[in-house]
């Protein structure tokens, strides 16, 4: 199963997940630290932006030896579109779901008072 994403201009893979409410697995929220972000790109390579140095650096120093060389190994948060055919693949990318978001609103809280109440 896959999902479709409408990346901007100038926006980043991960980028558009973000905003369009999905998670996109990451430590560093775009900084090309944690590497966690890594994609392969699996079709439409020419729709990509050529990588940037802060990207190259981010993969030949930190990523593991194995995916050092892989040409269609790319940061989600460096990768740029500049065509609707790019296919990437990358685990852990879902919707956000109410649990996944650790702030408790209002109504949240009168609930957990309401129920501490009862017991």
């Amino acid at each position: 199963m896959g999902i479709e994403l409408e990346v901007r201009k100038g926006e980043s893979v991960a980028e558009a997940a973000w905003r369009l409410g999905y998670i996109w697995p990451t430590l560093c929220w775009g900084q090309a630290d944690c590497v966690v972000c890594f994609t392969k790109i699996v079709g439409g390579e020419v729709c990509a932006q050529p990588m940037e140095e802060v990207e190259s650096d981010a993969i030949r120093f930190k990523m593991p030896p194995r995916l050092r060389t892989d040409r269609t190994v790319r940061l989600a948060c460096q990768l740029k579109v500049t065509g609707d055919d790019l296919v990437v693949e990358k685990r852990g990318v879902r919707l956000v779901e109410q649990e996944d978001n650790n702030m408790i609103s209002e109504a949240d809280e009168s609930v957990d008072e309401s129920e501490r109440e009862r017991s």
